[in-house]
């Protein structure tokens, strides 16, 4: 197991509370040894103006997947603050929801980095992702 913190996927929900997170209703789905899973819906909030899943909502959701993560891997008091973010958006996604998956490449002592793979209700790869973090 990578994870140093304890953590339910209910309190991982109610950490969106009152932020990005809960307004674009990214829910943590699944959190397991060695990854963790969130899903986002396409809708009026996450589209773009031509009607489909906007790039920028998916780097939130990858960000968000990619900060979780780096977080659940510190203890005490230490932080975990993105770097860089990138993502090939590679298929067009009109509506329902996608889900995000994170699996760590790096997990350092000063520097984390996370592929996160976002698939449609189809299992299709959407976007890939990967996100750089700092540990401090």
């Amino acid at each position: 197991m990578i994870w140093k913190r304890a953590v339910t996927l209910e309190a991982l929900n109610a950490m969106g509370e009152g932020n990005m997170v809960g307004l674009l209703d990214i829910r943590f789905e699944h959190i397991s040894d060695d990854e963790i899973a969130a899903s986002m819906p396409v809708d009026e909030r996450t589209h773009q103006p031509f009607g489909l899943l906007h790039g920028g909502a998916s780097v939130v959701l990858a960000e968000t997947l990619g900060s979780v993560a780096g977080y659940l891997c510190t203890e005490g008091e230490q932080k975990v603050v993105g770097l860089e973010v990138n993502a090939n958006h590679l298929r067009s996604v009109y509506s329902g929801r996608v889900l995000g998956v994170c699996r760590a490449l790096h997990t350092g002592g000063r520097h984390q980095v996370w592929q996160i793979d976002i698939y449609d209700q189809h299992s299709r790869l959407c976007c890939s992702s990967r996100l750089t973090t700092a540990v401090g």
